[in-house]
């Protein structure tokens, strides 16, 4: 088992590029099985996501191959149309396979998805998009979908990130056009929108809430870069408010950010936005501020992935901050490892009251999701003493060598294997 030991006290200072998104590279694997012939992706990173991602592509009868941060996935040879119970459960993305399965197999067969518990995440808006499309779905003892798709209209009862994209990569294989209405507008969907059209699709609309798919088009191969992570943005600017200092980030829009940069600029840090780099400065003597209500809400709201983090940093502040987590009823399991390291926060269900402290300590915690590994980490850095972080399983999946990147801009980090 690997732990972090993260010596807090020093301000982080440098400069780091922001690695790709995962949360936009997992649909993109998933839609290569769309082409009929090599794509190349540059900016993957080395996620355990990414590599249970290209397990189910392999599985499926895909050739790929991974050096860095580039993958090449040539799904000519794709004929499967089942994913085994083992890769289902190792990540919940995997649900979205069935859309470009269907597509392409006219035919899927998979059971439940795993991942983090954050409570119930039920897939019925995906398996209800799947059937306005004309696909034949039955649960019994699995997931199991007939049909090629042939387009439509989908309603979408909740503008879910995964449940417009699996509409979106059913309907570019289907026989006629699709609208996606009360779709996600997430930055992660203009990214998928785009790596499509760049294999020769046509979609229209991402990052509104209705998008149109014209289908009986066939896709070629063709090379594409992921956009960066803007979760991972958060998570290192919520550590340069922690332990205060310097940290500069390229590789990402400061507009996909724009919710958390304002907290930020409230809670008494310094925020430069700029094309190439978004900065946060904070003078280490200088403390944080409680901020107004934090509410969680689909883009181009508060996004729920960089609550944890951003509570993390408040933690030590003057003044009290309001969370309202509105996307997920189990997202504040990180705060009781938080109040271990000497944090004041009280919860009600989808209700945290964040009562700032003077310091937060190092003690022994352990991430149970992903987010929250990285609020830990991101706590521990501001913390007095040395913390010891767990459950590095959960934070492997989403944050790419997380103790290097905090290493980049000057943190007291070290892995080890115990």
């Amino acid at each position: 088992m690997s732990v972090m030991y993260i010596r807090g006290g020093t301000p982080l200072e440098g400069e780091l590029a922001v690695h790709g998104a995962k949360n936009s590279v997992l649909p993109i694997l998933a839609a290569c099985l769309l082409a009929r012939g090599p794509v190349t992706l540059y900016n993957c990173p080395k996620l355990t996501d990414v590599t249970a991602a290209l397990g189910i592509l392999r599985r499926l009868g895909c050739r790929v191959k991974q050096e860095g941060h580039t993958i090449v996935v040539d799904p000519a040879g794709a004929s499967g149309c089942s994913i085994s119970e083992e890769q289902m459960r190792s990540m919940r993305s995997s649900i979205i396979f069935l859309g470009p399965l269907l597509a392409r197999m006219g035919e899927a067969h998979l059971t439940y998805p795993g991942g983090c518990e954050l409570g119930p995440r039920p897939i019925d808006l995906h398996l209800s998009a799947i059937r306005a499309l004309g696909c034949e779905v039955s649960e019994d003892q699995g997931i199991h979908c007939q049909g090629r798709p042939l387009g439509g209209e989908v309603q979408l009862a909740l503008p879910s990130v995964g449940a417009t994209e699996n509409a979106m990569l059913c309907a570019v294989g289907a026989s006629g056009s699709t609208t996606i209405a009360n779709a996600a507008r997430e930055p992660e969907i203009n990214d998928l929108q785009s790596f499509l059209n760049l294999l020769g699709a046509r979609v229209q609309g991402a990052g509104s809430s209705t998008i149109t798919v014209e289908g009986s088009r066939g896709l070629h191969g063709g090379e594409y870069t992921v956009m960066g992570d803007r979760i991972v943005a958060a998570t290192l600017l919520s550590a340069g408010a922690s332990a205060g200092g310097r940290v500069r980030l390229s590789g990402v829009d400061w507009r996909h950010l724009a919710t958390v940069l304002s907290v930020f600029h409230q809670a008494g840090c310094r925020v430069e936005s700029r094309l190439e780099y978004v900065e946060l400065i904070r003078e280490r003597n200088t403390p944080l501020k409680g901020v107004p209500t934090i509410r969680t809400a689909p883009y181009p709201g508060f996004p729920t992935d960089a609550q944890a983090p951003v509570m993390a940093a408040l933690a030590v502040s003057q003044g009290c901050t309001l969370f309202v987590e509105t996307m997920f009823d189990s997202r504040y399991r990180h705060v009781s490892e938080l109040i271990r390291m000497g944090a004041d926060i009280t919860t009600e269900g989808r209700v945290a009251l964040v009562r700032g402290v003077e310091r937060l300590h190092g003690a022994k915690v352990e991430a149970s999701d992903l987010r929250g590994g990285g609020a830990l980490a991101a706590a521990a850095l501001g913390a007095e003493g040395t913390t010891v972080l767990s459950g590095l399983s959960h934070i492997d999946r989403g944050y790419e060598e997380l103790e290097e990147m905090l290493k980049r801009l000057g943190a007291d980090v070290e892995r080890r294997e115990v």
